[in-house]
């Protein structure tokens, strides 16, 4: 068993993974270049959901990280960053109805639950919502999906780890791995610091390729940004994750509500300063969008727009686990890992620990590269 085990970035994959190490009895540093939640896990939809999922082991694998996040929610008193609200989702044109129609039979086929509403049934289950926005049937509801506040959630699992003996290391970057005779020694940090270890877990998120880097490894990605639009509060009743034509949304505490467009993703470039801007009128777009479906909304103004930049290898499924060649370096990272994170952690660590995964992770490996 691996006695001390080097987790890199501190975002969901990072606290998953450390909580999980730190269960299993082994000693943990992780250690992040900023602040936890600093990273793209406090800048993200954080939609729980396997809907649409291709190919199947990825499907199985989201519909696994889903149960995980609903138990872990039930053994924890008072928890309060998980949501299962369900999902609604519809389509404006005969294209997006297909399209829709082709989800919903595939995700029945694999067993997941799926149904049809009409407009009336909708309303029933959000009523604030304008009748005129919707169409009068046709309507997807995946009532076992919802969302996760993922900074609660990392601040959970931190505390708990920490409690337990890792040791949290913030502001201070990964700036070299000590590689010989085919495995890890040691991390060296920004700082000075050098941390000998016995295995070391990359959970950095849209940096995991400069980190493969440093251990000799090319992880191809192809990271996006993704820019949401955060409300201030409103007297409106919002329940679910929504994905109407025109925005995509979802409650966000406190009566705030997160939006967001794959169109407003483009709106996000780098300004004369070089800090990524978001045009304004991208973002009254969204704002519109959602005051029409929610009329309630229409007194409430943005009260911030975050920008943050999403994970994705380059044939856009995860990559989990230990590398052949350097077994003791091991990797969790993807899109989706608002979904994903408790339960692949838990594999992931168990791999760093030793235990063999294969039959869940070998979808996901980094020699398929």
């Amino acid at each position: 068993m691996a006695e001390h085990v080097v987790v890199i970035g501190a975002g969901v994959y990072g606290a998953a993974v450390t909580a999980a190490l730190t269960r299993r009895g082994a000693h943990v540093t992780v250690v992040d270049a900023a602040a936890p939640a600093g990273g793209t896990s406090g800048a993200t939809f954080s939609w729980t959901n396997s809907c649409g999922k291709q190919p199947r082991p990825y499907h199985d694998l989201s519909v696994a990280g889903m149960a995980a996040h609903r138990r872990l929610a039930a053994e924890v008193p008072l928890s309060d960053w998980y949501h299962e609200g369900g999902n609604l989702e519809w389509a404006d044109d005969e294209a997006g109805r297909a399209k829709l129609r082709r989800k919903v039979e595939g995700v029945l086929d694999y067993g997941y639950e799926a149904r049809w509403l009409t407009r009336a049934q909708a309303l029933r289950l959000e009523p604030d919502m304008n009748p005129a926005e919707l169409p009068d049937d046709g309507i997807a509801y995946f009532p076992q999906e919802g969302w996760i506040e993922p900074t609660r959630l990392i601040g959970h699992l931190l505390s708990t780890s920490v409690v337990a003996g890792a040791e949290l290391v913030r502001d201070d970057a990964v700036t070299g791995l000590e590689v010989t005779d085919g495995r890890v020694r040691s991390v060296h940090l920004a700082s000075g610091r050098k941390i000998v270890a016995d295995a070391v877990v990359n959970c950095a998120g849209p940096g995991a390729d400069r980190i493969a880097g440093l251990a000799g490894l090319a992880l191809p990605m192809r990271n996006t940004r993704g820019v949401l639009v955060y409300t201030s509060p409103a007297a409106v009743a919002v329940s679910r994750v929504v994905h109407a034509p025109g925005v995509h949304l979802r409650p966000d505490g406190g009566g705030r509500l997160l939006l967001h467009t794959h169109e407003i993703d483009g709106a996000a470039h780098l300004d004369d300063r070089g800090e990524i801007s978001v045009d304004q009128p991208a973002v009254d777009r969204v704002l519109a969008a959602g005051r029409a479906l929610y009329p309630g909304l229409r007194d409430v103004v943005v009260e911030s727009v975050r920008v943050g930049e999403r994970p994705i290898p380059g044939d856009g499924l995860p990559v989990l686990g230990r590398v052949v060649d350097l077994p003791n370096f091991h990797f969790a990272v993807s899109h989706s890992g608002a979904t994903l994170s408790v339960h692949a952690g838990d594999l992931v660590a168990a791999e760093a620990l030793g235990e063999n995964r294969d039959d869940a992770l070998a979808a996901f490996r980094f020699e398929r590269f």
